[in-house]
């Protein structure tokens, strides 16, 4: 039996309200990790071996590169391997190490970062931070998940168009809003977003927007998305400032 995204979220806001509850939740979910864990571990030892092979092979014998389904099997490997990082990301996106530092200071380095990839591009990027209060949590989980959400919005965009930031803090959480006027997401495929392994790009693993939604949660935040076809997606993520977080559950 497995459970969607929205389950799973449902079912965590249940088990936080009782800490023994919440314990338990999260040795579970553990359990689960060290289990695909192990998987990632068993598969990615074959992969590799098999991929330092046909390089071997390559350069033993360049001749192989004119063959007909050459490419084809290294790009199918190249695929394998990509999908197995993101899995692995995925696995571990809701083991934290968290630490108290300035959300605003985070930010502002996240924002320059992003800036400096969409120059000489026809994206215009704006950006807008209040004042944001010191933070416990993973900045490099953070991390990956904006930058995710970053990402989505840039390839949603086919030509000209915009990516808007803002942050702001209200009610004792942080507040951070992402919008792009990209090509938006279906009726249809919003309730599927935040589940593993869907995805409507021809390349697409499938695991980001999961990953995403996984480490959010394990800061015990939300993360919510409006979004109509041609008319662009808005992601809108709450952290609160001080989640009482633990490293790794046993």
């Amino acid at each position: 039996m497995s459970f969607t995204s929205d389950e799973m979220q449902r079912l965590q806001s249940y088990v936080n309200q009782d800490a023994e509850a919440s314990a338990l939740f999260q040795k579970l979910l553990h359990s689960q990790d060290m289990e695909r864990h192990k998987i990632c571990h068993e598969i990615r030892n074959p992969l590799t071996l098999l991929s330092g092979t046909l390089q071997l092979i390559e350069s033993r014998h360049p001749e192989v590169r004119s063959f007909e389904y050459w490419d084809s099997l290294c790009q199918d490997l190249e695929y394998m391997m990509h999908l197995l990082e993101e899995f692995s990301l995925f696995n571990n996106s809701n083991s934290l190490h968290p630490e108290t530092f300035s959300f605003r200071s985070f930010m502002e380095k996240l924002v320059l970062s992003f800036a400096a990839s969409c120059a000489n591009t026809e994206i215009e990027f704006t950006s807008l931070l209040e004042d944001l209060p010191v933070i416990t949590g993973d900045p490099v989980k953070l991390r990956q998940a904006l930058l995710n959400l970053f990402k989505n919005a840039v390839e949603s965009i086919h030509g000209s168009g915009s990516v808007n930031l803002k942050a702001w803090f209200h009610d004792s959480q942080i507040h951070i809003r992402i919008q792009d006027t990209g090509c938006g997401i279906s009726e249809e495929q919003l309730k599927e977003i935040f589940t593993p392994f869907f995805t409507s790009k021809s390349s697409g693993t499938g695991l980001g927007l999961p990953v995403v939604q996984n480490i959010i949660l394990a800061h015990h935040g939300t993360v919510s998305v409006d979004s109509r076809p041609g008319f662009g997606t808005t992601f809108e993520i709450t952290l609160p400032v001080h989640p009482g977080l633990s490293e790794d559950p046993k």
